[in-house]
């Protein structure tokens, strides 16, 4: 006779027959106390048993049982460990296709958006590349007018050197030329010194030959 929801009483009452086909493909540890039931169709329930396996939170044991008519002993159907509403449950299955199809979709993102980053990276070690050249190029200019300065500042160096140079070698030439006048002027005065102790040997001979002169001719008149 049916129950207020439309469950068969007798199935209800088949809990022994339900457990007992339980058993028959997990230990008895892992059944727990009846915890509800679901209509099928008329002459065909399910009765839910608690399940207490480790790692199944959510999880319920499911005895489908059955009788052909009002007359009949009830009949287990099937077994099943099913999830409840709390329970912890795997994504849904996908097709290996569209699995793929997702797969290449995301691999082509991918390779788009590295494409990007590696264009943005290019751009910006141009733009690094070209304030290096520019870097590069300053420091060139810089080094010119540094070896332009320089060269300048050696150059009037080397001027100031070769005027003083010039100004030693005229103060030498100077030097020598007075020196040249001053032992010509010494040597004219050396033959003037001579030439006047010429004139007085020469005035001392004369002398001399007419002291003899007078000399024989006093001799000659005696």
């Amino acid at each position: 006779m049916p129950d207020d929801d439309g469950a068969d009483k007798a199935l209800l009452q088949a809990v022994d027959v339900a457990r007992a086909a339980l058993l028959e493909i997990t230990p008895a540890a892992t059944v727990g106390e009846p915890i509800g039931h679901v209509v099928e169709g008329e002459h065909v329930l399910s009765l839910l048993f608690a399940n207490t396996q480790p790692g199944y939170r959510g999880w319920h044991w499911t005895v489908t049982i059955a009788r052909v008519d009002e007359e009949s002993a009830p009949s287990v159907l099937e077994v099943e460990l099913l999830p409840g509403e709390d329970a912890l449950l795997a994504p849904d299955w996908v097709p290996w296709s569209e699995r793929l199809a997702d797969y290449q979709a995301e691999h082509a993102a991918d390779g788009e958006d590295a494409a990007e980053s590696d264009d943005e990276e290019s751009e910006e070690g141009d733009e690094l590349d070209d304030d290096d050249d520019d870097d590069s190029l300053d420091d060139d200019v810089l080094d010119v007018i540094e070896d332009d300065v320089l060269d300048g500042v050696l150059d009037d160096a080397d001027d100031d050197d070769s005027d003083d140079d010039e100004s030693d070698d005229d103060d030498e030439s100077d030097e020598e030329d007075e020196s040249d006048e001053e032992d010509d002027e010494s040597d004219d005065d050396d033959e003037s010194d001579d030439d006047d102790e010429s004139d007085d040997d020469d005035e001392s001979d004369d002398d001399d030959e007419s002291d003899d002169l007078d000399e024989d001719a006093d001799e000659d008149g005696r």
